[in-house]
């Protein structure tokens, strides 16, 4: 696993979606990414990559809504590979079935393809570069988008066919909709201890913990002062927010209730909503 994606970091490790179909779904998630089923229902699937650790859990709401547009949430959960060669035999595996890609890029720190699963939930599948080669200037991390060749990442496959997402793949990252920067960045930084590393101005916030690329980054690109979506509509459930241990749990719970925002007891689980109504479960 990744140095950042462990303690005394905190980063997201599971995104619940609703979808439409569960069984289109799974098509997508099954069949072409290679997930592992983990628990089954009738509307309700857990995935995982290592046959242990929930990754991503597919629900279909009762009287399910498509995708709404320029609403708050998901802009893409991104799945971190263990290097190129994986993500050189996913892309031979995107390609030999036609499924399409919305972009690949080379941003300094990371090589990226984005696409979308069946229901336009955004997916980005990436690997980092070597850390020592980041570059940083004081606590801001350069973070470039330069064309990624994909002729040469299939190469790396070495003729290897794609088996599946391997054990070692997590949730690298994840990038939301907010309806606020400054609302966001009150709630991610001076509630929830998160580092800003990157600011797109007037745009997009990226923001990380143990000096990471993201963990968690924000935009407004569909718009300021946009409403949530439906409950019954596709898109995000939930993100779960790993934190290092009881101590600095109890710690963000104070700091986000002194800031006036609610988190709540559901379970065994603590649930709080950012200021755009995208749902944070907080686990240890």
């Amino acid at each position: 696993m990744s140095k950042f994606h462990k303690s005394p970091n905190k980063y997201v490790t599971h995104i619940a979606l609703k979808i439409e179909n569960l069984n289109r779904s799974l098509k997508f998630y099954e069949e072409l990414l290679g997930f592992k089923v983990l628990h089954k229902e009738e509307k309700r699937v857990v995935l995982t990559a290592d046959g242990i650790n929930p990754i991503i859990t597919l629900e279909q709401p009762e009287d399910v809504k498509p995708k709404e547009l320029r609403r708050t949430g998901l802009y893409h959960y991104a799945l971190l590979l263990p290097n190129r060669k994986e993500l050189g035999k996913l892309l031979k595996q995107l390609k030999k079935a036609d499924y399409p890609l919305l972009g690949a890029s080379h941003h300094g720190v990371s090589q990226a393809i984005y696409l979308q699963d069946v229901d336009d939930n955004g997916i980005e599948i990436y690997v980092d570069t070597p850390y020592n080669t980041w570059e940083w200037d004081g606590n801001t991390v350069d973070m470039v988008t330069k064309p990624l060749y994909l002729k040469e990442l299939m190469e790396e496959a070495q003729g290897e066919e794609w088996e599946g997402v391997p054990e070692n793949t997590i949730i690298g990252h994840i990038h939301l909709h907010v309806s606020s920067l400054a609302e966001a960045e009150n709630f991610y930084v001076d509630g929830l201890g998160f580092d800003v590393v990157a600011r797109m101005p007037r745009q997009a916030t990226f923001t990380s913990t143990g000096k990471y690329h993201h963990h968690i980054a924000f935009n407004i690109w569909n718009g300021t002062n946009i409403p949530a979506p439906s409950s019954n509509s596709v898109g995000m459930k939930y993100f779960t927010l790993k934190l290092p241990d009881e101590e600095v749990r109890d710690q963000v719970v104070n700091k986000l209730s002194s800031l006036g925002y609610e988190v709540k007891q559901e379970g065994d689980k603590l649930v709080t909503w950012d200021p755009s109504q995208n749902e944070i479960h907080l686990v240890v």
